[in-house]
């Protein structure tokens, strides 16, 4: 008997991509909806927003997704004291398994949130176009994007829709699925990654002070050098590295606020100086405080002139 081959079935089938968003907005905003033929999802990075599917108000914390269907009505507002990072996909698909994504909103599982983030950072890659920019309405393939890019898009994108599908039970209820094979035992993989969440923590309550490598290793009775293979393994950069990180994001959170101007969110935050402070910013960002506070806000300004000429022409 010959070999015969096998037809594989693809329960999901992403046909093209509409647009790929992170959005970092400011305090406040409000979107006021809209309604288009593809699906499209919502994902919560950071902060609070209440969501409207239809005539159907709900409220997503950090870690909570959305799907809208093709042609339901949807809206958001941010809510709460920090100002919110959302990720936005749209999409075409009609595969049949789709209609178990209507009316859905969950918490995403850490599995889960891993592939949003390879999507983002495949997105990075193979587009031309931010991914800040709301108003974009089609995305533009960099003729710099690495081998594979828009492929591995849709193939994350199925990936995780078929993962959420697969960790969720008909109830609603997640089902835990089998942990992959570990090189170290799984009480010490635990105690590592409770010990880097210890830290973590630790930097987030002192995210105004000025921290160091020695004040750190003391506080936590740990080396130098086991303090920083820590966070390489968790975080794949160094223990001040990352908490120069934190301050740099709870600076841009700071700004989007409104509550401070330059000088008093660098002195808040232990900086040195302005100029040290503003340096900082650059490196991290890309833009100097100025020009990320502009940039915000006039996406936002924009993003909800748009809006309101597409709801009322």
């Amino acid at each position: 008997m010959g070999y015969v081959s096998t037809r594989m079935k693809k329960e999901i089938n992403i046909e093209s991509i509409v647009t790929i968003h992170y959005f970092e907005y400011m305090k406040n905003f409000v979107f006021q909806g809209e309604s288009h033929d593809f699906w499209e999802l919502l994902y919560v990075d950071k902060g609070e927003v209440s969501v409207r599917a239809e005539n159907e108000w709900l409220t997503l914390h950090a870690g909570d997704i959305i799907f809208h269907r093709p042609n339901e009505f949807h809206a958001f507002e941010s809510i709460g004291e920090k100002a919110p990072n959302l990720v936005a996909i749209s999409f075409y698909c009609f595969s049949p398994a789709m209609h178990l994504f209507q009316k859905l909103h969950t918490t995403l599982t850490l599995e889960e949130r891993t592939i949003i983030s390879q999507i983002i950072a495949e997105a990075r890659l193979a587009f031309s176009t931010p991914l800040h920019e709301p108003r974009i309405e089609q995305v533009h393939i960099s003729e710099e994007a690495p081998f594979g890019a828009q492929q591995l898009i849709t193939l994350y994108l199925e990936l995780f829709l078929i993962t959420i599908q697969r960790n969720r039970s008909s109830s609603g209820q997640l089902e835990h699925s089998p942990e992959p094979p570990l090189m170290e035992s799984p009480a010490n993989i635990t105690a590592k990654q409770n010990q880097f969440q210890q830290i973590s923590t630790y930097m987030e309550e002192h995210i105004c002070d000025h921290l160091t490598i020695p004040l750190i290793c003391s506080q936590f009775s740990i080396s130098r050098s086991a303090l920083q293979a820590l966070f390489h393994k968790e975080k794949n950069c160094g223990a001040i590295e990352y908490f120069s990180q934190m301050k740099i994001e709870y600076a841009k959170e700071i700004i989007r606020i409104g509550t401070m101007n330059f000088t008093e969110i660098a002195h808040y935050l232990s900086y040195s100086s302005l100029q040290y402070f503003s340096k900082q910013f650059k490196k991290a960002t890309g833009m100097s405080p100025l020009e990320y506070s502009s940039s915000v806000k006039g996406i936002s300004n924009a993003f909800s002139h748009s809006t309101k000429e597409k709801l009322h022409p």
